[in-house]
């Protein structure tokens, strides 16, 4: 989240790898509301390998997600909900399972509210990797030369996914975007890093999680050098 605003956290290197995480095939089913009724950052390492759906009058759109960013509350300076609760950052307080989408740079960032309702939390999906409705994303996405960049940033994502501010707290769990898991998962080797684009202490925060090796995440130099 853009916007860095300022609790003790206990840090982990910025570059640590985490043990592997599901790859997705097989058969598919929506994931539950409980799922994000969580700790944030644990929630924003296990979508990592999840699918986020979105089926349109056009066409079913999906793609498995490949970076994610944590964002908690007064502890995180570079989160929304840093300074409390405000008419603008109300969704991330809860429920969880419900989407917190805003602009940023004239584009739509999608986030997944985490935690109980009345602790602020949410996870800025950063990257995907086309799955389906792949010629959808292209229209949305006219600039992207190769497919990789179709979805390899949040605001390329939003845009590719079809998401509109008209889906802030919307239920990702039930509606029409929403979240599928695996029932037979592959693997991802999951790494983590500080967060993209924040100053002063929000950027040594290392919450940020991406699939090592993955050409859809966000071109960063953290990410070349760790992949």
């Amino acid at each position: 989240m853009r916007q860095a605003q300022t609790q003790a956290v206990r840090l982990r290197p910025a570059t640590a790898e985490d043990p592997p995480i599901a790859r997705p095939h097989g058969t598919v089913r929506r994931i539950s509301p409980s799922f994000f009724r969580r700790p944030t950052i644990r929630v924003a390492r296990e979508l990592i390998g999840m699918l986020l759906v979105h089926d349109t009058p056009a066409g079913r759109i999906s793609g498995t997600i490949v970076e994610t960013e944590a964002y908690t509350g007064r502890g995180d300076p570079g989160s929304h909900a840093c300074r409390g609760l405000r008419k603008r950052n109300a969704p991330m307080f809860g429920p969880p399972g419900r989407a917190y989408v805003y602009k940023c740079h004239m584009y739509p960032l999608l986030n997944v509210v985490t935690e109980d309702t009345g602790t602020p939390g949410a996870v800025l999906l950063r990257g995907l990797e086309p799955v389906s409705g792949i010629a959808l994303m292209k229209k949305a996405r006219p600039g992207a030369r190769h497919q990789h960049e179709l979805a390899n940033g949040p605001g390329k994502l939003g845009l590719a996914l079809g998401v509109r501010l008209a889906h802030n707290t919307a239920d990702l769990s039930r509606g029409l975007l929403h979240f599928e898991r695996p029932s037979r998962p592959g693997k991802y080797r999951v790494r983590r890093s500080t967060r993209i684009g924040l100053r002063g202490p929000a950027c040594l925060l290392p919450w940020r999680f991406y699939a090592s090796g993955n050409r859809n995440v966000s071109p960063h130099p953290e990410t070349a050098r760790n992949s």
